[in-house]
């Protein structure tokens, strides 16, 4: 059982509160457990077959970043050592080891807060027609890919299991969450992912864009979710660098590339991935915690 794929997890006696695309959300003793299951999303599609691994290859990044980003602000994240969580959470010991986490219960906030430091991705799509994104004019004659004179702020809608994000400029993020609050997480957004960025390029991995989620806990923002990870970011080799075109990546960009060639159209249910997609996804994944965490396996 411990080296099996997870595509969903069932705990008899948990208060099952949630699944979203990657996570199962329980509620334990006023926490909640976060258990990354193996699931892969693409266009918004949960797809049919699980990448081995990919939970705990997640929850190892986004503990190596929640440490790093510990003295910018408050985390939520109370314990990854399952010998720590509360009894109840003990008979399920052996699934959630390594693929979950106990935190801190917070107000989400109803935005996601996504910070892009190259042009990409629908940034790159809203460029080519306006010469903006999300409201933000750029410079003429940028590439696809290019770094940015400057990383900017571009919040989403947070949407609803099977919708799309939709991107929003910063004063309709400031109408549904209010200007002070809309204000503040900006600023923390940038302040981590330049760190981030920093920190990465140093190991060889450009941060092209991400996103981050914030709470609130006694008023106080806290950081939650997960943490610039493949799923949440966009991961390009620095070796490989070059504007002007899409980059290799090692995020879920791969698996994008092979739906796209096969012309899904990208409603439910999504089609099953050949081994070989599978096998090179749970590698690209692998890369990327080596890259910067220097683990190369995981239990």
């Amino acid at each position: 059982m411990k080296n099996l794929p997870v595509f969903e997890t069932n705990f008899p006696g948990l208060n099952l509160l949630n699944r979203g695309k990657v996570r199962d959300i329980y509620e334990v003793d006023g926490y909640l457990l976060l258990v990354a299951t193996d699931r892969l999303s693409a266009f918004d599609v949960i797809l049919p077959d699980p990448i081995p691994d990919k939970g705990k290859i997640l929850t190892l990044i986004s503990l190596f970043w929640f440490d790093k980003m510990k003295s910018l602000l408050p985390h939520h994240l109370v314990t990854s050592r399952v010998e720590e969580f509360p009894a109840a959470c003990q008979p399920y010991a052996e699934i959630l080891e390594g693929r979950s986490m106990l935190v801190r219960k917070t107000r989400p906030l109803s935005i996601e807060c996504v910070v892009r430091g190259y042009l990409s991705g629908s940034g790159w799509q809203s460029y080519q027609e306006s010469g903006t994104v999300c409201g933000i004019k750029l410079p003429p004659g940028l590439r696809e890919s290019e770094q940015l004179p400057e990383p900017i702020f571009t919040p989403s809608t947070k949407a609803e299991m099977g919708e799309h994000d939709i991107n929003i400029d910063f004063e309709t993020a400031s109408r549904k969450i209010g200007q002070d609050l809309a204000l503040k997480v900006k600023r923390y957004s940038l302040e981590i992912y330049n760190q981030g960025r920093r920190l990465a390029e140093e190991k060889g991995i450009i941060i092209a864009d991400t996103k981050f989620e914030f709470g609130l806990l006694d008023e106080e923002i806290i950081l939650i979710d997960e943490v610039l990870t493949p799923d949440s970011s966009r991961f390009w080799p620095k070796s490989s660098y070059e504007p002007g075109k899409s980059q290799k990546s090692y995020d879920k960009q791969y698996v994008r590339d092979y739906l796209t060639s096969i012309r899904w159209d990208k409603t439910p249910p999504g089609p099953h991935l050949p081994q070989e997609v599978i096998r090179k996804t749970r590698e690209k994944y692998l890369e990327a915690l080596h890259q910067l965490t220097g683990v190369n396996h995981v239990l």
